[in-house]
């Protein structure tokens, strides 16, 4: 179960400028402070050497509603768009992410798992799926979405109409096994996209890149004697959902990079660059994948990992080096996990700005 963690939530002093105060409409309407000096920094070289860069959102994902306090809330995507607005995202090619047909969910999952997701699905109200994960009557609309999304990503990356994209649209993915729901999370779009890549267009070297604080454990499960899927990880351990230890190898195509409880920006760096950075070399992907969760920064509730916006940044930025040897320069992105409404705008922001820049 995912459990709040005991740490002191103030905001590190990082030298930062001023916050900016960002608000988003609808309703609820609401606003916050958001420092990121990425934010400003980076519009010059967007002018410079921009790249192209698809933004995949859809309104219905807010109508995935979950119980009052519950941290994968609809206030996730009001505080993305709220960033989003900011006129340094303007390059930004804005898409509405389409619902993808359910036959889509079963290059992942099981026909009886499909079925099992929709007669869960309630006429009114909340149910729970499991101890962490409920569903409301558009649950199954947005979590189609979410699914239909990653795949037309996968789809403008490969045709080559962008070089790469951002899906920010809920409920996350990661957490789904290939019989099972947990975690927030219903169908599993990274593993989907990847076979929709595979089944497609004949790729024959995925890797999913994932760095949400919590191990994705329905990846990993998904893919684990899958040799054409190689699946890197960084998270908290121990934490849940208690998977993703250092001898979790599956056929030699599982490569996890555990962090310690109040690990920081060093210890990050450091696994990705003796262990997922190196899996990614050997492996030459024709895609690369990335599980976008940002529940891995300081402020964020869940987890106890200090990082800040600017790894996020660092990270993008490594693995674009790679798709630009390997792969003329195919990511998809895909929203997991980022509870902290503050660190989950600075985060993404940062995230995309450099897919933007190269």
């Amino acid at each position: 179960m995912y459990r709040m963690a005991a740490r002191t939530m103030g905001h590190r002093d990082c030298g930062r400028p001023l916050p900016v105060v960002l608000t988003w409409r609808g309703s609820p309407p609401g606003k916050f402070s958001f420092t990121a000096e990425n934010l400003f920094a980076a519009g010059r070289y967007l002018l410079q050497t921009p790249m192209t860069t698809f933004l995949y959102t859809n309104p219905i994902c807010l109508e995935h509603l979950t119980p009052p306090g519950h941290p994968e809330r609809p206030d996730r995507m009001r505080a993305l768009q709220a960033v989003f607005e900011h006129e340094n995202f303007d390059p930004l090619v804005r898409k509405e992410a389409p619902a993808a047909d359910e036959e889509k969910v079963l290059l992942a999952h099981p026909e009886s798992y499909l079925a099992r997701v929709k007669a869960a699905i309630p006429e009114e109200g909340l149910a729970r799926i499991d101890e962490d994960t409920t569903a409301s009557p558009r649950s199954m609309e947005a979590a189609l979405i979410s699914v239909g999304g990653a795949i037309e990503a996968v789809d403008a990356v490969m045709d080559g109409v962008t070089d790469n994209a951002f899906v920010a649209t809920r409920p996350p993915g990661h957490h789904a096994e290939r019989d099972k729901a947990m975690g927030f999370c219903l169908f599993n779009q990274a593993a989907i996209a990847a076979r929709h890549a595979q089944r497609k267009y004949a790729v024959e070297r995925v890797a999913i890149v994932d760095w949400d604080v919590h191990h994705g454990n329905g990846t990993q499960d998904i893919f684990y004697n899958d040799k054409s899927v190689v699946y890197c990880s960084t998270h908290q351990m121990p934490l849940y959902p208690g998977t993703g230890a250092l001898k979790e190898t599956g056929q030699g195509n599982i490569f996890n990079a555990p962090l310690s409880p109040n690990d920081g920006s060093d210890h990050f760096r450091e696994a990705f660059k003796t262990r997922i950075l190196p899996a990614l070399e050997e492996s030459r992907p024709d895609l690369i994948i990335i599980s976008a969760g940002f529940d891995a920064h300081h402020r964020d509730p869940l987890a106890e990992i200090n990082l800040v916006a600017d790894d996020f940044d660092w990270a993008t930025g490594k693995i674009m080096d790679i798709a630009s040897r390997y792969n003329g320069n195919r990511v998809v992105s895909l929203l997991e996990g980022g509870y902290d409404l503050l660190g989950l705008a600075e985060s993404a922001a940062s995230h995309v700005l450099r897919l933007m820049r190269g």
